[in-house]
């Protein structure tokens, strides 16, 4: 047996060998542009560009942290062939966990039935858009050298990390929307990434809400004075700018951006939490108790952030010298009127959420699919533009579908400080803009709402990525 080994085995190992590193040696000439033996980063961008597969700064730098062992910011022909040596192991491991039947092939169906086990479902159409990516030579199976080659310059080490790509190359369907919180995989949890992202999504979310501040406050001023008033957008601004200056636009905008951090803290632990109390047999969620634990979360949120709510409401509809900040209009609200005040509004509040996220959700991930059925040929990623225009509709649906608790809300928030006014509930407040203004008033300041969706979501993709770029997330 031993000589069989010997006269076989070790020759064949030997050329795969010898095959791989002539092959080691092509890639890095190609890269290695001023042909001085070394390449730095910007001859792997180059070269990699040149090659047609380009990556990204972050995952370039992740080649070269992994790779230069020396740490001279350059990669000889032995570290580059250390490096990808040592990668394609990984990536062998990757492929092996895949190829459940083990006949060197990955198909559709074994793409769905492994990441089931990591708990993402997926359907079969789906599964052969991700080998379509991969696919070299059409046959809709993808065997080791095509996955190789695939991700031969790809800084992902694992399984989940590839899953983790494909799930931020919008690749995979899994249901994701601003409705509901993040998922995380275990590794994102170990390495402290699922932080970083949500610091990032925080900051683009402040600066998203900064940016569109006046617009918001004018909805506000149209939801609560606009019967009396008449207010439309021109003479809403121009008011308000008369009134206080232009820094009154941004009045209420202190608190909004303040309880970003305590509302996305609180949603993405409870979200945890209701996650675990709908675990099945195999110890994996579905997408409706995902959709469900997100829907539970957001409102466990907003309870306890509401009287934030109420006290950005108050600001933003108050009179320039009626509050001096934040602390000085809940003093005033908790002296006047009582605790109770803080959560008025908040049932319609509550009930707004299952709407408004289970419409966004649906819509978004039907015209998402549509587009991916109908103009998807080679790859399985919409783009940017199409997933904002995604996003923007969906928002848009479900802002149709839930506006008129949230304008119930605003007026039952704001009623203490309209003079004369009665102290109506919610459902005394629904007859009394019906009577009084008809089915159209529960649409009142709907147009600066929609005005500000598509530069908020621009702003908060645009800021959300350069804050990755900046943390070292992928």
């Amino acid at each position: 047996m031993r000589r069989f080994l010997r006269g076989w085995v070790l020759p064949e190992a030997a050329c795969e060998a010898a095959e791989s590193n002539s092959r080691y040696e092509n890639l890095f000439k190609k890269l290695d542009l001023n042909e001085d033996g070394r390449v730095d980063i910007a001859e792997l961008q180059a070269g990699l560009k040149a090659l047609g597969i380009p990556l990204g700064d972050d995952a370039e730098k992740k080649i070269f942290k992994a790779g230069d062992t020396n740490q001279d910011g350059k990669l000889d022909f032995e570290e580059f062939m250390n490096y990808l040596k040592d990668h394609e192991k990984k990536m062998k491991l990757a492929f092996k966990s895949l190829d459940k039947n083990n006949d060197g092939k990955i198909d559709a169906s074994e793409v769905v039935q492994s990441l089931k086990i990591l708990g993402i479902d997926i359907s079969i159409h789906q599964a052969e858009k991700i080998l379509q990516s991969i696919d070299a030579d059409g046959t809709m199976s993808v065997d080791w050298n095509e996955w190789r080659d695939h991700f031969l310059f790809n800084p992902a080490t694992d399984i989940q990390e590839i899953v983790r790509y494909w799930k931020h190359s919008t690749v995979l369907d899994i249901g994701d929307s601003l409705t509901i919180p993040d998922e995380f995989t275990e590794e994102e949890k170990k390495t402290g990434q699922w932080w970083k992202q949500l610091l990032s999504g925080g900051v683009a979310g402040a600066v998203s809400r900064t940016g569109t501040a006046p617009l918001d406050r004018l909805k506000v001023m149209m939801q609560v004075h606009g019967s009396k008033s008449k207010m439309n957008i021109a003479g809403g601004l121009q008011q308000m700018v008369k009134e206080g200056g232009i820094r009154s636009l941004w009045r209420g905008n202190g608190v909004n951006v303040i309880k970003i951090a305590p509302e996305t803290a609180i949603k993405f632990w409870a979200y945890e939490q209701y996650k675990k109390m709908f675990l099945n047999e195999d110890g994996k969620v579905g997408t409706v108790e995902r959709f469900i634990s997100g829907s539970l979360a957001g409102a466990t949120a907003q309870t306890s952030i509401y009287p934030m709510e109420v006290l950005k409401t108050r600001l933003a509809v108050g009179k320039t010298g009626q509050y001096n900040g934040m602390f000085d209009c809940a003093k005033k609200i908790l002296r006047r009127e009582g605790v109770k005040a803080f959560y008025k509004g908040y049932i319609p509040n509550i009930l707004g959420i299952i709407p408004y996220a289970g419409i966004d959700l649906a819509v978004y991930e039907a015209l998402k699919k549509r587009w991916l059925e109908k103009y998807a040929t080679d790859s399985a990623n919409p783009g940017v533009l199409v997933l904002l225009g995604c996003g923007t509709m969906s928002s848009t649906c479900g802002q149709l579908a839930s506006y008129p608790l949230a304008l119930i809300r605003t007026r039952m928030q704001a009623q203490a400080m309209v003079e004369g006014g009665p102290q109506l509930n919610m459902v005394g407040l629904f007859q009394r803009i019906i009577a009084k203004e008809g089915v159209l008033g529960l649409y009142r300041g709907i147009a600066p709402n929609f005005m500000k969706v598509l530069p908020a979501v621009s702003i908060s993709y645009v800021v959300y990525e350069k804050m990755k770029e900046n943390l070292g997330i992928a």
